[in-house]
Protein backbone atom coordinates (compact mmCIF):
# COMPACT_ATOMS: atom_id res chain seq x y z
CA UNK A 1 0.00 0.00 0.00
CA UNK A 2 1.48 3.47 -0.35
CA UNK A 3 2.65 4.56 2.47
CA UNK A 4 1.18 8.23 1.64
CA UNK A 5 -2.34 6.54 2.86
CA UNK A 6 -1.06 5.09 5.95
CA UNK A 7 -2.05 6.75 9.51
CA UNK A 8 0.48 8.14 11.58
CA UNK A 9 1.21 8.63 15.27
CA UNK A 10 -1.75 11.06 16.27
CA UNK A 11 -4.12 9.55 13.85
CA UNK A 12 -4.33 6.23 15.64
CA UNK A 13 -4.07 7.88 19.15
CA UNK A 14 -6.80 9.86 18.08
CA UNK A 15 -8.57 6.49 17.20
CA UNK A 16 -7.36 4.83 21.01
CA UNK A 17 -8.66 7.64 22.76
CA UNK A 18 -12.09 8.10 20.21
CA UNK A 19 -12.71 4.29 20.36
CA UNK A 20 -12.54 4.96 24.73
CA UNK A 21 -14.50 8.27 24.90
CA UNK A 22 -17.83 7.59 24.15
CA UNK A 23 -21.59 8.21 25.45
CA UNK A 24 -20.27 7.12 28.78
CA UNK A 25 -18.40 10.08 30.11
CA UNK A 26 -21.58 12.34 29.93
CA UNK A 27 -23.90 9.59 32.15
CA UNK A 28 -20.89 7.92 34.10
CA UNK A 29 -20.98 11.13 36.77
CA UNK A 30 -24.40 10.64 37.62
CA UNK A 31 -24.14 6.75 37.86
CA UNK A 32 -21.01 6.97 40.32
CA UNK A 33 -22.75 9.69 42.28
CA UNK A 34 -24.41 7.25 44.87
CA UNK A 35 -21.20 5.66 45.44
CA UNK A 36 -19.92 8.96 46.56
CA UNK A 37 -15.45 10.05 46.64
CA UNK A 38 -15.07 6.17 46.93
CA UNK A 39 -16.75 5.54 43.53
CA UNK A 40 -14.31 8.02 41.85
CA UNK A 41 -11.72 5.70 43.18
CA UNK A 42 -12.75 2.88 40.91
CA UNK A 43 -10.77 4.72 38.37
CA UNK A 44 -7.87 3.84 39.64
CA UNK A 45 -8.46 0.18 39.53
CA UNK A 46 -9.81 0.45 35.44
CA UNK A 47 -7.13 2.96 34.67
CA UNK A 48 -4.90 0.92 35.81
CA UNK A 49 -6.17 -2.42 34.25
CA UNK A 50 -6.42 -0.63 30.81
CA UNK A 51 -2.80 0.32 30.98
CA UNK A 52 -2.09 -2.84 31.75
CA UNK A 53 -4.09 -4.03 28.99
CA UNK A 54 -2.69 -0.98 26.50
CA UNK A 55 0.87 -2.35 27.56
CA UNK A 56 -0.22 -5.42 26.42
CA UNK A 57 -1.41 -5.06 23.21
CA UNK A 58 1.45 -2.82 22.61
CA UNK A 59 4.26 -5.55 23.20
CA UNK A 60 2.55 -8.32 21.24
CA UNK A 61 1.41 -5.36 18.26
CA UNK A 62 5.77 -5.05 18.15
CA UNK A 63 5.68 -8.33 17.81
CA UNK A 64 2.87 -9.36 15.52
CA UNK A 65 1.75 -6.07 13.21
CA UNK A 66 -0.88 -7.68 11.17
CA UNK A 67 -4.07 -6.25 10.04
CA UNK A 68 -6.73 -7.36 12.13
CA UNK A 69 -6.10 -6.92 15.86
CA UNK A 70 -6.55 -9.38 18.83
CA UNK A 71 -7.71 -12.33 16.98
CA UNK A 72 -3.79 -12.61 15.18
CA UNK A 73 -2.30 -12.60 18.20
CA UNK A 74 -4.44 -15.38 19.69
CA UNK A 75 -4.15 -17.70 16.56
CA UNK A 76 -0.52 -17.11 17.06
CA UNK A 77 -0.62 -18.24 20.32
CA UNK A 78 -3.80 -20.87 20.14
CA UNK A 79 -3.90 -22.01 16.66
CA UNK A 80 -6.67 -21.28 13.89
CA UNK A 81 -9.40 -22.28 15.64
CA UNK A 82 -9.25 -20.16 18.64
CA UNK A 83 -7.91 -17.72 15.84
CA UNK A 84 -11.42 -18.37 14.35
CA UNK A 85 -13.78 -17.66 16.95
CA UNK A 86 -12.05 -14.57 18.58
CA UNK A 87 -12.38 -13.12 15.06
CA UNK A 88 -15.51 -13.95 14.76
CA UNK A 89 -16.71 -12.59 18.22
CA UNK A 90 -14.41 -9.87 17.83
CA UNK A 91 -15.76 -8.40 14.14
CA UNK A 92 -19.19 -9.12 15.11
CA UNK A 93 -19.10 -7.42 18.67
CA UNK A 94 -17.22 -4.57 16.66
CA UNK A 95 -20.56 -3.36 15.10
CA UNK A 96 -23.29 -5.09 17.05
CA UNK A 97 -22.20 -2.31 20.07
CA UNK A 98 -22.13 0.68 17.54
CA UNK A 99 -25.84 0.87 17.27
CA UNK A 100 -26.20 3.44 20.62
CA UNK A 101 -23.86 5.49 19.62
CA UNK A 102 -25.34 6.35 16.10
CA UNK A 103 -28.35 6.88 18.12
CA UNK A 104 -26.68 8.97 20.65
CA UNK A 105 -25.91 11.36 18.05
CA UNK A 106 -28.46 12.37 16.98
CA UNK A 107 -30.22 12.20 20.54
CA UNK A 108 -28.01 14.63 22.16
CA UNK A 109 -29.46 17.29 19.48
CA UNK A 110 -32.33 16.46 21.00
CA UNK A 111 -32.19 19.89 23.55
CA UNK A 112 -31.42 22.07 20.82
CA UNK A 113 -33.39 21.00 17.47
CA UNK A 114 -36.09 19.18 20.18
CA UNK A 115 -37.78 15.66 19.98
CA UNK A 116 -37.55 14.41 16.70
CA UNK A 117 -40.29 12.61 14.93
CA UNK A 118 -39.79 9.15 14.90
CA UNK A 119 -39.15 8.68 10.81
CA UNK A 120 -37.29 11.80 11.03
CA UNK A 121 -35.22 10.29 13.73
CA UNK A 122 -33.99 7.09 12.05
CA UNK A 123 -33.86 9.08 8.48
CA UNK A 124 -31.28 11.07 10.62
CA UNK A 125 -29.53 8.29 12.03
CA UNK A 126 -29.20 6.46 8.34
CA UNK A 127 -27.61 9.63 7.16
CA UNK A 128 -24.80 9.67 9.86
CA UNK A 129 -24.20 6.11 9.18
CA UNK A 130 -23.80 6.40 5.85
CA UNK A 131 -21.54 9.38 6.38
CA UNK A 132 -19.30 7.93 8.17
CA UNK A 133 -19.32 4.77 6.47
CA UNK A 134 -18.67 6.42 3.22
CA UNK A 135 -15.44 8.70 4.64
CA UNK A 136 -14.18 5.37 5.66
CA UNK A 137 -14.85 4.35 2.32
CA UNK A 138 -12.10 6.96 1.22
CA UNK A 139 -9.41 4.84 2.80
CA UNK A 140 -7.80 4.42 6.16
CA UNK A 141 -5.94 8.31 5.98
CA UNK A 142 -8.82 9.93 5.25
CA UNK A 143 -10.96 8.18 8.38
CA UNK A 144 -7.87 8.76 10.32
CA UNK A 145 -7.35 12.58 9.81
CA UNK A 146 -10.93 13.09 10.80
CA UNK A 147 -10.55 10.87 13.50
CA UNK A 148 -8.02 13.71 14.44
CA UNK A 149 -10.15 16.42 14.19
CA UNK A 150 -13.54 14.86 16.17
CA UNK A 151 -10.79 13.64 19.02
CA UNK A 152 -9.42 17.61 18.95
CA UNK A 153 -13.30 18.79 19.26
CA UNK A 154 -14.45 16.33 21.76
CA UNK A 155 -11.95 16.98 24.16
CA UNK A 156 -11.84 20.98 24.07
CA UNK A 157 -15.13 20.82 25.81
CA UNK A 158 -14.44 17.94 27.52
CA UNK A 159 -11.58 19.84 29.51
CA UNK A 160 -12.97 23.38 28.99
CA UNK A 161 -15.92 22.55 31.22
CA UNK A 162 -13.81 20.72 34.05
CA UNK A 163 -10.95 22.99 33.96
CA UNK A 164 -13.68 26.25 34.75
CA UNK A 165 -15.55 23.67 37.60
CA UNK A 166 -12.33 23.86 39.22
CA UNK A 167 -13.36 27.30 41.39
CA UNK A 168 -16.87 25.75 41.71
CA UNK A 169 -16.07 22.53 43.86
CA UNK A 170 -17.15 22.14 47.16
CA UNK A 171 -15.70 19.69 49.67
CA UNK A 172 -18.93 18.97 51.46
CA UNK A 173 -19.93 16.97 47.97
CA UNK A 174 -16.71 14.25 49.02
CA UNK A 175 -17.85 13.91 52.29
CA UNK A 176 -18.84 11.11 53.55
CA UNK A 177 -16.27 9.28 51.70
CA UNK A 178 -18.63 6.35 51.53
CA UNK A 179 -22.50 7.12 52.22
CA UNK A 180 -23.30 3.83 51.21
CA UNK A 181 -24.12 1.33 53.76
CA UNK A 182 -21.66 -1.75 52.08
CA UNK A 183 -18.28 -1.84 52.68
CA UNK A 184 -15.45 0.68 50.86
CA UNK A 185 -14.00 -2.45 48.77
CA UNK A 186 -17.24 -3.34 47.63
CA UNK A 187 -18.17 0.07 46.89
CA UNK A 188 -15.42 0.37 44.86
CA UNK A 189 -15.73 -2.90 43.20
CA UNK A 190 -18.98 -2.31 42.19
CA UNK A 191 -18.32 1.58 40.78
CA UNK A 192 -15.66 0.22 39.09
CA UNK A 193 -17.85 -2.36 36.45
CA UNK A 194 -19.36 0.95 35.75
CA UNK A 195 -15.98 2.54 34.86
CA UNK A 196 -14.76 -0.30 33.18
CA UNK A 197 -16.84 0.42 30.20
CA UNK A 198 -15.03 3.35 29.87
CA UNK A 199 -11.95 1.47 28.46
CA UNK A 200 -13.60 -0.32 26.23
CA UNK A 201 -11.65 -0.08 22.70
CA UNK A 202 -8.10 0.23 23.96
CA UNK A 203 -7.25 -2.23 21.70
CA UNK A 204 -8.45 -0.86 18.55
CA UNK A 205 -5.50 0.71 17.11
CA UNK A 206 -4.08 -3.03 16.81
CA UNK A 207 -6.64 -3.56 14.37
CA UNK A 208 -4.75 -1.65 10.98
CA UNK A 209 -1.53 -2.71 11.83
CA UNK A 210 -0.43 -2.91 7.65
CA UNK A 211 -1.69 0.61 7.29
CA UNK A 212 0.15 2.84 9.93
CA UNK A 213 3.55 4.01 9.41
CA UNK A 214 5.99 2.13 10.80
CA UNK A 215 3.20 -0.10 13.04
CA UNK A 216 6.09 -1.96 15.61
CA UNK A 217 6.82 1.76 17.04
CA UNK A 218 3.58 3.80 16.18
CA UNK A 219 1.06 1.52 17.18
CA UNK A 220 2.56 1.06 21.10
CA UNK A 221 3.07 4.38 21.47
CA UNK A 222 0.05 5.40 20.35
CA UNK A 223 -1.67 3.08 22.59
CA UNK A 224 -0.26 3.99 25.59
CA UNK A 225 -0.24 7.72 25.24
CA UNK A 226 -4.37 7.52 23.84
CA UNK A 227 -5.27 5.25 26.97
CA UNK A 228 -3.68 8.00 29.57
CA UNK A 229 -5.23 10.19 28.09
CA UNK A 230 -8.90 8.96 28.27
CA UNK A 231 -7.78 8.33 31.83
CA UNK A 232 -6.72 11.79 32.60
CA UNK A 233 -9.75 12.85 31.05
CA UNK A 234 -12.50 10.25 32.81
CA UNK A 235 -10.59 10.66 36.16
CA UNK A 236 -10.28 14.80 35.69
CA UNK A 237 -14.16 15.26 34.29
CA UNK A 238 -15.74 13.00 37.00
CA UNK A 239 -13.86 14.27 39.80
CA UNK A 240 -14.67 18.23 39.33
CA UNK A 241 -18.73 17.40 38.00
CA UNK A 242 -18.82 15.28 41.61
CA UNK A 243 -16.95 18.45 42.83
CA UNK A 244 -19.79 21.08 41.24
CA UNK A 245 -23.29 19.68 41.28
CA UNK A 246 -24.88 18.37 44.31
CA UNK A 247 -24.74 14.61 45.14
CA UNK A 248 -28.79 13.98 45.19
CA UNK A 249 -29.10 16.39 42.00
CA UNK A 250 -26.02 14.61 40.07
CA UNK A 251 -27.64 11.26 40.69
CA UNK A 252 -30.85 11.87 39.67
CA UNK A 253 -29.25 14.23 36.71
CA UNK A 254 -29.72 12.75 32.69
CA UNK A 255 -26.52 15.57 31.88
CA UNK A 256 -24.27 15.74 34.40
CA UNK A 257 -22.08 18.10 32.32
CA UNK A 258 -24.96 20.24 31.30
CA UNK A 259 -26.07 20.81 34.86
CA UNK A 260 -22.62 21.31 35.71
CA UNK A 261 -22.25 23.97 32.97
CA UNK A 262 -25.54 25.96 34.30
CA UNK A 263 -23.86 26.13 37.71
CA UNK A 264 -20.55 27.49 36.35
CA UNK A 265 -21.46 29.55 33.56
CA UNK A 266 -25.28 29.82 33.38
CA UNK A 267 -27.14 30.85 30.18
CA UNK A 268 -27.42 28.96 27.06
CA UNK A 269 -24.15 26.88 27.76
CA UNK A 270 -26.49 23.72 27.61
CA UNK A 271 -26.30 24.07 24.05
CA UNK A 272 -22.19 23.63 23.85
CA UNK A 273 -22.89 20.74 25.74
CA UNK A 274 -25.42 18.98 23.22
CA UNK A 275 -22.97 19.61 20.61
CA UNK A 276 -19.58 18.14 22.60
CA UNK A 277 -21.99 15.52 22.72
CA UNK A 278 -22.91 14.71 20.05
CA UNK A 279 -19.76 14.77 18.36
CA UNK A 280 -17.82 12.74 21.24
CA UNK A 281 -20.67 10.14 19.83
CA UNK A 282 -19.63 10.94 16.25
CA UNK A 283 -16.09 10.25 16.55
CA UNK A 284 -16.86 7.54 18.82
CA UNK A 285 -18.96 6.00 15.55
CA UNK A 286 -16.44 7.04 12.74
CA UNK A 287 -13.60 4.78 14.87
CA UNK A 288 -15.17 1.94 15.53
CA UNK A 289 -16.67 1.66 11.42
CA UNK A 290 -12.99 2.06 10.26
CA UNK A 291 -11.94 -0.36 13.08
CA UNK A 292 -14.94 -2.99 11.78
CA UNK A 293 -13.54 -2.65 8.49
CA UNK A 294 -10.08 -3.31 9.33
CA UNK A 295 -11.12 -6.57 11.69
CA UNK A 296 -13.21 -7.98 8.85
CA UNK A 297 -10.08 -6.73 6.09
CA UNK A 298 -7.32 -9.05 8.77
CA UNK A 299 -9.72 -12.06 9.29
CA UNK A 300 -10.69 -12.78 5.43
CA UNK A 301 -6.79 -12.27 4.88
CA UNK A 302 -6.73 -15.49 7.20
CA UNK A 303 -9.20 -16.91 5.94
CA UNK A 304 -11.07 -16.66 8.99
CA UNK A 305 -14.14 -14.81 6.77
CA UNK A 306 -15.15 -15.14 3.14
CA UNK A 307 -12.59 -13.56 0.75
CA UNK A 308 -14.71 -10.80 -0.39
CA UNK A 309 -14.32 -9.09 3.15
CA UNK A 310 -10.68 -8.68 2.39
CA UNK A 311 -11.13 -6.99 -1.22
CA UNK A 312 -10.09 -2.82 -1.29
CA UNK A 313 -10.83 -0.48 -3.32
CA UNK A 314 -8.39 1.91 -5.02
CA UNK A 315 -7.71 4.17 -1.66
CA UNK A 316 -6.80 0.69 0.02
CA UNK A 317 -10.39 0.76 2.17
CA UNK A 318 -11.72 -2.73 2.86
CA UNK A 319 -14.89 -1.98 1.18
CA UNK A 320 -16.89 -5.13 1.36
CA UNK A 321 -16.06 -5.50 5.40
CA UNK A 322 -17.00 -1.83 6.04
CA UNK A 323 -19.76 -2.15 4.09
CA UNK A 324 -20.74 -5.44 5.84
CA UNK A 325 -20.25 -3.68 9.04
CA UNK A 326 -22.41 -1.22 8.55
CA UNK A 327 -25.45 -3.26 6.88
CA UNK A 328 -25.57 -5.44 9.93
CA UNK A 329 -26.24 -1.90 12.56
CA UNK A 330 -29.05 -0.73 10.68
CA UNK A 331 -31.78 -3.54 11.49
CA UNK A 332 -30.67 -2.69 14.88
CA UNK A 333 -31.89 1.10 14.59
CA UNK A 334 -34.77 0.32 12.63
CA UNK A 335 -35.71 -1.72 15.74
CA UNK A 336 -35.20 0.82 18.16
CA UNK A 337 -38.30 2.84 16.62
CA UNK A 338 -40.11 0.31 19.19
CA UNK A 339 -39.68 1.26 22.22
CA UNK A 340 -40.71 -1.37 23.69
CA UNK A 341 -37.44 -3.44 22.24
CA UNK A 342 -35.02 -0.59 23.46
CA UNK A 343 -34.72 -2.55 26.65
CA UNK A 344 -34.01 -5.89 24.44
CA UNK A 345 -31.66 -3.97 22.75
CA UNK A 346 -29.53 -2.34 25.38
CA UNK A 347 -29.08 -5.90 26.68
CA UNK A 348 -27.55 -6.72 23.41
CA UNK A 349 -25.33 -3.46 23.96
CA UNK A 350 -24.10 -5.03 27.19
CA UNK A 351 -23.55 -8.33 26.36
CA UNK A 352 -21.32 -6.81 23.35
CA UNK A 353 -19.42 -5.39 25.75
CA UNK A 354 -19.09 -8.68 28.09
CA UNK A 355 -17.74 -10.68 25.20
CA UNK A 356 -15.21 -8.02 24.46
CA UNK A 357 -13.19 -8.94 27.91
CA UNK A 358 -13.07 -12.10 26.59
CA UNK A 359 -11.20 -11.04 23.81
CA UNK A 360 -8.78 -9.58 26.34
CA UNK A 361 -8.69 -12.20 28.57
CA UNK A 362 -7.27 -14.34 25.30
CA UNK A 363 -4.99 -11.72 24.43
CA UNK A 364 -3.49 -11.49 27.90
CA UNK A 365 -3.33 -15.45 27.96
CA UNK A 366 -1.66 -15.40 24.67
CA UNK A 367 0.66 -12.63 26.03
CA UNK A 368 2.03 -14.67 28.80
CA UNK A 369 2.36 -17.77 26.42
CA UNK A 370 4.29 -15.82 23.63
CA UNK A 371 6.98 -14.00 26.02
CA UNK A 372 6.64 -16.11 28.80
CA UNK A 373 10.60 -17.91 27.67
CA UNK A 374 11.86 -14.63 25.87
CA UNK A 375 10.89 -12.18 28.35
CA UNK A 376 10.23 -13.62 31.63
CA UNK A 377 10.44 -10.05 33.81
CA UNK A 378 7.20 -8.92 31.46
CA UNK A 379 5.21 -11.84 32.89
CA UNK A 380 3.93 -9.86 35.69
CA UNK A 381 2.45 -7.69 33.55
CA UNK A 382 0.10 -10.54 31.81
CA UNK A 383 -0.57 -11.95 34.90
CA UNK A 384 -2.13 -8.50 36.30
CA UNK A 385 -3.84 -7.71 32.62
CA UNK A 386 -4.95 -11.05 33.00
CA UNK A 387 -6.30 -10.71 36.37
CA UNK A 388 -8.02 -7.58 35.58
CA UNK A 389 -10.17 -9.44 33.09
CA UNK A 390 -11.07 -12.62 35.27
CA UNK A 391 -12.27 -10.28 38.34
CA UNK A 392 -14.30 -7.92 35.62
CA UNK A 393 -15.70 -11.59 33.94
CA UNK A 394 -16.51 -13.07 37.67
CA UNK A 395 -18.31 -9.42 38.75
CA UNK A 396 -20.45 -9.45 35.04
CA UNK A 397 -22.61 -12.52 36.41
CA UNK A 398 -22.72 -15.55 34.90
CA UNK A 399 -26.29 -14.40 33.25
CA UNK A 400 -23.91 -12.15 31.26
CA UNK A 401 -21.46 -14.42 30.50
CA UNK A 402 -23.26 -16.90 29.11
CA UNK A 403 -25.00 -14.63 26.59
CA UNK A 404 -22.08 -13.35 25.73
CA UNK A 405 -20.69 -16.85 24.76
CA UNK A 406 -23.48 -17.47 22.36
CA UNK A 407 -22.40 -14.70 20.38
CA UNK A 408 -19.16 -16.93 19.25
CA UNK A 409 -21.50 -19.87 19.50
CA UNK A 410 -23.05 -18.38 16.49
CA UNK A 411 -19.70 -18.74 14.50
CA UNK A 412 -20.02 -22.24 14.42
CA UNK A 413 -21.89 -22.93 11.37
CA UNK A 414 -19.29 -20.36 9.11
CA UNK A 415 -16.68 -22.44 10.72
CA UNK A 416 -18.10 -26.11 10.30
CA UNK A 417 -18.68 -24.77 6.84
CA UNK A 418 -15.25 -23.52 5.93
CA UNK A 419 -13.67 -26.66 7.63
CA UNK A 420 -15.65 -28.99 5.71
CA UNK A 421 -14.87 -27.04 2.33
CA UNK A 422 -11.02 -27.62 3.58
CA UNK A 423 -11.47 -30.91 3.93
CA UNK A 424 -12.93 -31.58 0.66
CA UNK A 425 -10.25 -29.28 -0.91
CA UNK A 426 -7.41 -31.34 0.72
CA UNK A 427 -9.13 -34.59 -0.53
CA UNK A 428 -9.40 -33.67 -4.38
CA UNK A 429 -5.93 -32.29 -4.41
CA UNK A 430 -4.43 -35.67 -3.02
Amino acid sequence: MNVQRKMGFWAVTSLVAGSQIGTGIFLLPASLAPFGAAGLSSWLITGLGALALALVFARLCARIPKTGGPHTFIEKAFGPSAGYFSAWTYWVISWLSTPMVVIAVITYLSPIFGEFHPAARLFLQLAVLLSITGLNLLGVRSAGKMEFVFTLLKLLPLLLVPAAGLFFMKKAHFVPFNPTPDSTIGVMNAAALLTLWGFIGVESATTPAESVDNPQKTIPRALMMGTLLVAIVYIFSSTVIMGVVPPEALAASKAPFADAAQIIFGGNWYILISLAASIVCLGTLNAWVLTSGQIALGAAADGHLPKWFGKVNKRGAPQWGIVASSLGIIPVLILTMNQGLVSQINLMIDVSVTAFLFIYALSAMSYLKLFWKNNPGGILLGILALSFCGWALYSSGIKMVALASLIALAGLPLYLWKRRSALQETARTT
